[in-house]
């Protein structure tokens, strides 16, 4: 969870920043992701409000999230039987990209829009297809880096 905390780092999104971490079996680093735009867009240019009189204007239609970057970065390696951390829960288009993938673990650091359209769409699917979803429980360790 840690790794996924110090990507969401990367995001340059004022308000929500997500991170996420895919593992193997081992425990082994399979790929990474934040919620960004996509590659070659530059982050200025684009718009990261949550509101506007336009939908156009916000950043929902282009914003890619933590989770799908990460299955992206995976490259050609399999995410079959893998993991995911990730420090906010799915939303439901992640949720099929996750389903898709392969993997079958979700850990969530929290999930502050439980209960809205997108969440119980997210846990529908899960169930359906057998992807376990576990809060992540904090082990108190700390992590202090200084650049």
């Amino acid at each position: 969870m840690g790794i996924a905390v110090f990507s969401a780092e990367r995001s340059k999104d004022p308000n929500t920043r997500v991170g996420a971490c895919i593992v193997n079996d081992d425990l082994k680093i399979v790929a990474v992701g934040y919620n960004g735009m996509p590659s070659g867009c530059n982050d200025d240019d684009m718009p990261w409000e949550r509101e506007a009189e336009s939908p156009l204007d916000t950043k929902y239609p282009y914003v890619c999230h933590a989770e799908l970057n990460a299955i992206l970065n995976s490259g050609a390696v399999s995410l079959k039987g893998c993991t995911l951390y990730v420090t906010l829960f799915p939303c439901n288009e992640c949720a099929k990209a996750i389903i898709q993938s392969g993997i079958k673990k979700v850990i969530y650091y929290d999930n502050k829009y439980q209960g809205t359209d997108g969440v119980t769409a997210s846990q529908t699917l899960f169930k359906a297809c057998g992807v376990e979803t576990v809060q992540y429980e904090p082990t108190g360790k700390e992590i202090k880096l200084s650049l």
